[in-house]
């Protein structure tokens, strides 16, 4: 980190990300790209939910005569599991993929089965080869990188399309929302469609094949785009977190985990403690300030909230145990990834290392500034 400390005026995100800047109010770039976001994408009230209605019709209609008539994926998490249920109620024909990686909480199992078995929604599982993903995962720690949360985000990506078009599907609905995802820094996490970067990272750090590993590179994310669209229907109905927390576990008997992706043990201990530990990235500091904009919380409860420990230390104990164990770690040897000097994808061959200079030229500067003062008016992205 350079320069001072400063911490955003209205969130909590502060100069723990590199990029971050901040207007003459003290508000941070990423709070004013949430405004944008949520003004250009959001639809609240009887505005979405007509909107909703008139595209789940068309769903319904492209789906006639088919045993489904989109995909969902499901982690046993609060927004997937929201998702799962009103694509029940409103009458749609889901079919629920999952990416068992070897990393599933007990907990997210039973709320993955209590849900889809009450819903009635068919699942289908795929399961990772444990060998082949713990070399991978360890390639990534290895490369002493924040991104070992890539192969498996990946992974998920080109599941739900193969999935969408083994159906002959048009429709993936997600469970991303503007509201509550959009103070992530790309410092705290590169793109997880980069294959090239997945695929040089496995044979710098790794010692076997991706054999079974389901991945796509570049050329076929954008004829995904053409044939299968994504669709973020949290975006079209009044989502706030704890109601949907309320309604899942009242109706489903769904239980919550205690904290965002936290009904995986990988992202609990990823999240809990190597990120802020070896990278000081807390990603508390985002969800929370996502959260304030939303107003689903208040800033100086957020405050209060980051003086916590980012994981209850009995927890970590048994986590640390248990992942040392998966991996086949030595305590010594997992010290001496944590020791290694930090890296990003720039360091290792990626597509992103390869646009990097015209990212940072100043004729895209221009161009880009350019187009934040006219149609965002004023709004900046994350770099």
């Amino acid at each position: 980190m350079e320069g001072p400390y400063r911490i955003c005026t209205r969130c909590v995100m502060d100069t723990s990300d590199p990029n971050i800047t901040f207007d003459e109010k003290g508000v941070c770039n990423h709070c004013r790209k949430h405004d944008y976001l949520v003004s250009k994408f959001i639809h609240s009230g009887n505005d979405g939910r007509r909107r909703l209605e008139k595209i789940v019709e068309g769903f319904k209609k492209e789906g006639e005569g088919k045993q489904y008539d989109c995909v969902i994926g499901v982690s046993g998490g609060v927004d997937s599991s929201h998702v799962a249920y009103l694509v029940k109620k409103l009458g749609l024909r889901p079919l629920a993929v999952h990416l068992d990686n070897g990393w599933d909480s007990e907990l997210s199992h039973k709320n993955i089965e209590l849900l889809l078995n009450k819903l009635d929604i068919d699942l289908y599982t795929y399961v990772m080869d444990w060998e082949m993903f713990r070399d991978l995962q360890l390639a990534f720690l290895r490369s002493s990188t924040p991104d070992t949360e890539i192969p498996t985000d990946h992974a998920i990506y080109a599941l739900l399309h193969e999935k969408a078009e083994e159906f002959g599907l048009r429709h993936i609905i997600n469970g991303c929302n503007v509201r509550t995802e959009t103070h992530v820094p790309l410092a705290w996490s590169y793109d997880n469609s980069d294959w090239r970067y997945v695929k040089n990272i496995n044979q710098l750090f790794g010692t076997g094949n991706l054999k079974g590993y389901p991945h796509y590179n570049m050329f076929q994310k954008y004829l995904y785009k053409t044939r299968i669209e994504w669709f973020s229907i949290l975006n079209y109905v009044d989502y706030r977190k704890w109601d949907a927390v309320k309604i899942l576990e009242d109706e489903m008997g769904w239980r919550y985990y205690g904290g965002k992706h936290y009904e995986s043990i990988w992202t609990r201990f990823y999240q809990g403690y190597i990120l802020p530990r070896k990278f000081g990235y807390d990603k508390r500091r985002s969800h929370l300030s996502a959260l304030i904009c939303s107003n689903e919380t208040t800033r100086e409860k957020a405050l209060e909230e980051m003086k916590g420990d980012p994981y209850p230390p009995n927890l970590l104990r048994d986590d640390l145990d248990f992942v040392l164990k998966k991996f086949e770690l030595t305590p010594d040897e997992f010290e001496a990834m944590m020791a290694k000097p930090k890296k990003t994808y720039l360091d290792y061959p990626s597509y992103g290392r390869m646009v990097r200079p015209i990212v940072d030229s100043e004729m895209y500067g221009a161009f880009r500034n350019a187009y934040w003062k006219i149609w965002a008016k004023g709004t900046e992205p994350t770099k």
